[in-house]
């Protein structure tokens, strides 16, 4: 049986919720990239063997793909927005949680309302990568090889520029 719960958040939750990551962003400040990948990279094997709720399971799959982002040797995101995305990611790297993971049902909840609000913040980047992976395979599916670098320079170009123009574009809105 599927129940559905939903909840909005009111804009004092959400400063609220942001008031947590700029804390966390700052925090991070202290900590290289590398850590910060790490960080969330271990959070995510340490959930991988727990059982989680699906509301849960879905959020990290959005985690992966943003640690999988900024890590891809082909698709090279740009330094401001590997920068954008480890903000994001800041929040991971705190081992203390609003609500102990320990809680059955509930533990969970503040890292997932986290990582939509980073995802939600990280859409555009998060788009242009999809398009990205799923453009790279299907070329490999087709086995075309023959001058990767270049139809993937290419293809990375045209999606970092539609990823700019988008959020330029959500700016002004």
């Amino acid at each position: 049986m599927l129940m559905r719960i939903s909840f909005d958040l009111s804009d004092n939750d959400l400063r609220h919720f942001n008031l947590i990551m700029r804390e966390a962003r700052s925090a991070a400040k202290k900590s290289a990239p590398e850590q910060i990948i790490s960080a969330t990279r271990d959070l995510l094997a340490k959930l991988e063997n727990t059982k989680v709720p699906a509301f849960v399971e879905q959020r990290l799959e959005l985690l992966q793909m943003m640690v999988a982002m900024v890590t891809d040797d082909e698709f090279k995101l740009p330094a401001p927005e590997v920068k954008r995305a480890l903000h994001g990611l800041a929040y991971f790297v705190e081992p203390d949680d609003l609500i102990p993971d320990h809680i059955p049902g509930l533990g969970f909840l503040d890292d997932a309302i986290m990582i939509e609000l980073v995802a939600r913040d990280l859409q555009h980047e998060l788009d242009a990568y999809r398009d990205f992976c799923q453009f790279r395979e299907t070329r490999r599916t087709l086995g075309e090889n023959d001058g990767r670098e270049g139809w993937l320079d290419s293809r990375r170009r045209q999606l970092l520029e539609r990823m700019r123009r988008r959020r330029k574009k959500k700016q002004r809105s």
